[in-house]
């Protein structure tokens, strides 16, 4: 498909929030419920960054991943992370072929979509090889660097129930993300008609809303968007409140935390609010949007001390109080 010739930014915005529905509707013939795990799926993939799904086993992940790929057009590679994985397993390596010549074998990292599947199972060095990958676009092998497919996105998804043999992400790594999505389980509801539609015969087909060139366009056409001066403070503050310790802190995180989030918080927090104006139907965004975006962008980049965890203030809690 090719990118049509909007007349105006706002067309184009327009244009954007009606391929939103269409994918919604797309996703959810597959999918069902997950409303807001979706959408804030879809806002990483416009704000062109990464997502950290976590979530029990059974709960669709790897389905959800599947089924958004489908809708968008793009290419999919699932790797399973394990303690055995090495780098050149995901990214690649050389080979001599018949000529007797070096050549390149490309791995299963070069797709547009990657879901890596439990990532805190497999070593720091395959880690960080994924690392290089999501903050470079681009991979090096035999001292030879390769571009990656454009648009390039990694979901990773993590168990949080079984911690034995596993690598824990990171804080390096864990802020590369733009999202951590906390996959719930479903409503009594949800349930009922998941059962349903998966214990017959019906497949559902996923049709493709939007290609590569069109994602790559809405994801220019978002850091367009104009942004308020009121709304880059608000959001800069926020993040700068989570920091225990300086001026802005409130009394809580001075109690409750022990670090806060870095400045990639503070510009994941405008992206992800212009994605989230957009997808609403506004030019520009508001401090609504900011806080819409803020707990799974904040989530994973404050850490909780001894004294929150006795005293049970989850991270989400400290978050919204913050508001």
């Amino acid at each position: 498909m090719a990118v049509p010739n909007y007349k105006s930014d706002a067309e184009a915005l327009d244009h954007l929030r009606e391929d939103y529905h269409k994918l919604t509707k797309e996703i959810g013939k597959v999918i069902v419920g997950q409303e807001d795990v979706i959408k804030e799926v879809i806002i990483s993939i416009f704000g062109n960054g990464h997502c950290l799904l976590v979530g029990v086993p059974g709960l669709a992940k790897t389905l959800l991943v599947n089924t958004i790929s489908e809708a968008l057009g793009l290419s999919f590679n699932r790797i399973q992370f394990t303690p055995d994985l090495m780098p050149s397993d995901i990214v690649g390596s050389e080979i001599l072929d018949e000529n007797r010549q070096f050549r390149f074998v490309k791995g299963p990292l070069f797709s547009n979509i990657i879901l890596a599947d439990e990532i805190n199972r497999t070593p720091p060095k395959t880690q960080a090889a994924l690392l290089e990958a999501m903050q470079e676009r681009a991979v090096t092998a035999a001292g030879q660097r390769y571009p990656l497919p454009s648009p390039f996105f990694v979901l990773a998804t993590q168990n949080p129930i079984e911690q034995e043999g596993t690598y824990p992400l990171p804080e390096a790594q864990l802020d590369r993300f733009m999202f951590n999505i906390w996959v719930d389980y479903p409503t009594y509801e949800e349930e009922l008609s998941v059962v349903k539609n998966t214990t017959g015969g019906g497949v559902a087909k996923v049709d493709s809303v939007i290609d590569a060139e069109q994602i790559l366009f809405f994801q220019n056409l978002i850091r367009k968007m104009p942004v308020a001066d009121n709304v880059i403070e608000y959001a800069v503050k926020l993040v700068g409140k989570t920091r225990p310790g300086r001026d802005m802190a409130p009394d809580m995180v001075n109690n409750f935390l022990s670090w806060g989030a870095g400045p990639r918080a503070s510009q994941y927090l405008i992206i992800g609010a212009k994605c989230h104006a957009a997808l609403n139907g506004k030019y520009s965004p508001d401090i609504e949007d900011v806080q819409a975006v803020a707990l799974p962008i904040l989530r994973h980049r404050v850490v909780r001390n001894y004294k929150a965890e006795a005293e049970g203030y989850t991270v989400e809690r400290i978050v919204k109080e913050l508001f």
